[in-house]
């Protein structure tokens, strides 16, 4: 069972639960299947179950429990992985674009879950139910790079208290439309979800969380710019979010900016990634590769600039 609370804002008022429910990008549900949750009572709000026509007053703390699906609804699937560390208690996964990470409502096949439990079987971490196995955080479906995976119980908790802490070492490589100024820099602005699309996070004050993302300009070429990031703070789409309010939208980016030909989603690869090992108590730092997806572009932006 996973269970969530979730606080709806005063501009959430007079919107229906169901609907709003499948806004929620923290918990990904369909609004058919957020429906059914609320009409078998896994849904509060105050304390007091509701009907799926519910219209929210705004201020209102929601809370959501999801029941754990039967064994054979995340079956696992023979999907190559690429497996860039590993030993008893952990391993770190070099995730490709277009992967999702773990099963949600309607897509049960192809995740990442689906290929670590062919993988693994029984051997990991079950600290967040049978749909989301080992999985101790999350990188978006067309994001590609470097995951962390807990075996044991005593690892995942022991990463997940480093990620609340914001003690992982995550950097990111991108390519953004245009050039950033200056070329390196600290964008420290709030994150919170859109009021005009709830499936969109934006920068605001009202209702949101701090988010600090570093960056620093690689290469500059003809209408876009290769990019590290280093995370300081670890919020929904952050760096999408914080590269878009800048005027500089990763490329590809069909959410927060628009979609580029021979880019399946959004330039942007986790290329490193570091914690303190929950076993050793030393500090273990992983890199990965640009994918080919990303030389590929850089290749033809240095001889033809963004077309």
């Amino acid at each position: 069972m996973l269970n969530y609370e979730l606080i709806a804002d005063e501009s959430d008022s007079g919107e229906r639960i169901d609907k709003w429910l499948s806004s929620q990008t923290e918990v990904e549900l369909s609004r058919s299947y957020a429906a059914r949750l609320i009409e078998s009572g896994c849904v509060s709000v105050g304390g007091s179950a509701v009907s799926k026509s519910y219209r929210l007053s705004g201020s209102e703390l929601v809370r959501l429990s999801i029941p754990d699906p039967v064994d054979s609804s995340v079956l696992p699937e023979d999907i190559p992985l690429d497996i860039v560390y590993e030993d008893d208690s952990l391993l770190v996964v070099n995730k490709p674009q277009g992967m999702v990470v773990h099963p949600a409502p309607g897509n049960y096949s192809g995740t990442l879950v689906n290929a670590l439990l062919f993988r693994y079987r029984d051997g990991l971490s079950g600290i967040n139910g049978v749909i989301r196995p080992g999985i101790v955080h999350r990188i978006d479906k067309n994001t590609s790079g470097l995951l962390v995976v807990a075996k044991t119980d005593k690892a995942h908790a022991f990463l997940a208290e480093q990620i609340k802490a914001h003690s992982f070492t995550r950097e990111y490589e991108a390519i953004c439309i245009g050039s950033l100024e200056p070329p390196s820099g600290r964008i420290d602005l709030p994150i919170g979800r859109d009021k005009r699309d709830r499936k969109r996070m934006c920068v605001t004050y009202s209702n949101s969380r701090n988010a600090v993302t570093n960056y620093e300009t690689i290469e500059r070429l003809i209408g876009v710019s290769h990019i590290r990031l280093r995370l300081e703070t670890g919020r929904t789409h952050q760096i999408r979010v914080h590269c878009s309010h800048m005027g500089h939208p990763i490329l590809g980016d069909d959410v927060y900016g628009r979609p580029y030909k021979g880019c399946v989603g959004q330039c942007l690869h986790a290329i490193r990634l570091g914690f303190i090992h929950p076993d050793t108590g030393e500090y273990l730092e992983l890199t990965s590769r640009l994918p080919g997806y990303f030389t590929k572009l850089l290749t033809g932006f240095r001889q033809h600039g963004l077309q």
